[in-house]
């Protein structure tokens, strides 16, 4: 059965769809069958993968309103599986905003994708749900369906504050809807050791959090910035990049938590 992880964080812009992104390159990479949901309506890691947003024949709105099941609408971009790291790509556009109006009266909304998802976990090693910042229902879906989330935060004082509301998120789910949930752990993203204050951040976030904070730490890197204009992850668009090769050293430390615990 695949591990199922929600990448979340109820602050936008700490690199939430760069994570998932550059995650499900770097997993395929390293020979793991990978399948991404985009639960943002904005779609950009949809574009991000490669793939055109207005022209997907189905999306995870259908998969929601259970038009169409996981199987017919997961695709293997093509500029991804000439690379070797292509990964199966649940899309989004701007359609599934209306999905959160449409769920409100349906039985189970909240666990439409988990139930989806249940159809095709056999066929994949990890899936990666990249949620939106806003707690709605959509990502109500995406940690009903997760067995644990991911945390991408930078070393910042406000972060702080968004973790704490973030882990009282995670309890409440966990109480109420899905026991299996976990906080899986904290990545630090967009790290520059020479500001005193991330160190000091990271220093912090170890000392309370211990091995729930990965070893693996991503740079602020303008390679990995510049990719989505290209419609590539980072580890796609320049292998060679400091930021590619830390999303490589992260995804073999996810391999081996995810098969050890």
């Amino acid at each position: 059965m695949a591990k199922i992880f929600c990448i979340a964080n109820q602050k936008g812009g700490v690199g939430k769809t760069t994570t998932t992104v550059n995650l499900a390159a770097a997993l395929a990479q390293i020979g793991q069958r990978v399948l991404m949901v985009d639960l943002d309506p904005q779609g950009n890691a949809t574009m991000g993968s490669g793939l055109d947003k207005r022209a997907l024949a189905a999306s995870v709105y259908d998969v929601l309103l259970e038009s169409s099941a996981v199987a017919e609408a997961a695709v293997i971009p093509d500029r991804l599986s000439q690379t070797g790291a292509g990964y199966a790509v649940l899309g989004a556009n701007r359609e599934l905003a209306g999905a959160e109006v449409e769920l409100v009266s349906e039985e189970r909304r909240e666990r439409r994708l988990r139930q989806a998802l249940t159809q095709v976990d056999e066929n994949y090693d990890f899936i990666l749900i990249d949620c939106p910042p806003a707690l709605s229902i959509l990502t109500l879906n995406g940690l009903c369906a997760a067995q644990g989330v991911i945390v991408p935060m930078q070393c910042e004082y406000f972060a702080l504050e968004g973790l704490a509301d973030l882990t009282n998120t995670i309890r409440q789910v966990h109480a109420r809807l899905n026991p299996d949930l976990r906080l899986i752990g904290l990545l630090r993203v967009m790290f520059d050791p020479r500001i005193t204050l991330q160190q000091q951040v990271s220093d912090q976030l170890k000392a309370h959090y211990g091995r729930k904070v990965f070893d693996a730490v991503i740079p602020r890197n303008v390679r990995l910035a510049e990719a989505p204009s290209y419609g590539l992850p980072g580890v796609v668009f320049d292998p060679a990049a400091r930021g590619s090769h830390a999303f490589i050293d992260f995804a073999r430390e996810m391999v081996e938590r995810g098969l050890s615990e």
